[in-house]
């Protein structure tokens, strides 16, 4: 069985609400619990933020290992056929960061929610506060081995990459981060090379926190270096901020990779190569 669900990789409310009973559509609430609790999108699912991250000495925002991405796929309880939207309540970080787990596991029918909770509820759209309950499918989707991971890029190949020049590098934390002044690591600054552009800058406020249009995202992107002849990988301090700037780079056509390691393992480790201050370019 296959969905007919012809949803792109963002999607608006109004899209969504004709499609709510669709028996292939799984929904997912990666917003804080207490605003779950509260009220949510009509048969969506909780998710809690730390089932998609592990920690080691180093880093604090890793993809999580094969038994506990298991667990994750049980706990969304999806098939190879099943369509899963994902939205947060605020502007889309999280829920990219599913959306970026399960493309890494090589399961690409997936959507955010533009706008996420905010939007729903400006568009006057029906809302729950029960928790759902779902009858157990048949055939989850299997977690292929770790070497087959997709749309990730691990701390010795972003090394040797950059020291061939090989990709680019969004930054997506604080200016102050960027710089150095905040010290969220060992050490303070960022990746030799690296552009910034920070994350909350592709969100509209004045909109629900939907995403501003492509082209103007595009424009920005490109003014400060970014190009899309050449992959770019993104990353912040855990993984979960650069999420969205990697699904922005997918709405853009443009080749991506992930660094989970992120700042909180290449800041933290004794031989990274680092830079303080203004991106000279």
């Amino acid at each position: 069985m296959s969905t007919d669900l012809d949803f792109a990789l963002l999607i608006e409310a109004e899209q969504l609400v004709a499609q709510l009973n669709h028996p292939m559509l799984r929904i997912v609430d990666l917003s804080r619990a207490s605003v779950y609790a509260q009220l949510h999108l009509p048969n969506a699912i909780h998710v809690k933020p730390n089932m998609l991250v592990q920690q080691d000495d180093y880093a604090t925002g890793l993809l999580p290992d094969e038994t506990a991405l298991q667990q994750l796929i049980s706990h969304l309880n999806i098939s190879q056929d099943h369509h899963v939207v994902v939205y947060d309540d605020e502007g889309g970080a999280w829920a990219s960061r599913l959306i970026w787990t399960l493309h890494s596991l090589g399961f690409e029918r997936t959507s955010l929610l533009n706008g996420g909770i905010h939007a729903w509820l400006a568009a006057g759209f029906a809302t729950e506060s029960q928790t759902v309950k779902l009858e157990p499918v048949s055939h989850l989707l299997t977690v292929p081995e770790t070497s087959n991971y997709l749309y990730r890029i691990e701390y010795p190949e972003l090394l040797q990459k950059l020291e061939h020049q090989e990709i680019q590098l969004w930054d997506c934390r604080s200016k102050e981060e960027y710089t150095g002044q905040r010290l969220a690591a060992r050490r303070g600054g960022h990746i030799p090379g690296a552009y910034h552009f920070e994350w909350s800058t592709a969100l509209n406020r004045e909109n629900h926190l939907k995403l501003h249009t492509l082209q103007r995202t595009q424009q920005r992107l490109e003014q400060i270096g970014l190009r899309a002849d050449q992959p770019i990988v993104v990353y912040c301090q855990s993984h979960h901020r650069s999420s969205l700037a990697y699904v922005i780079c997918r709405l853009l056509g443009w080749q991506v990779l992930a660094y989970d390691g992120a700042w909180s393992e290449w800041g933290n480790h004794p031989n990274s190569p680092i830079v303080s201050g203004e991106h000279p370019f």
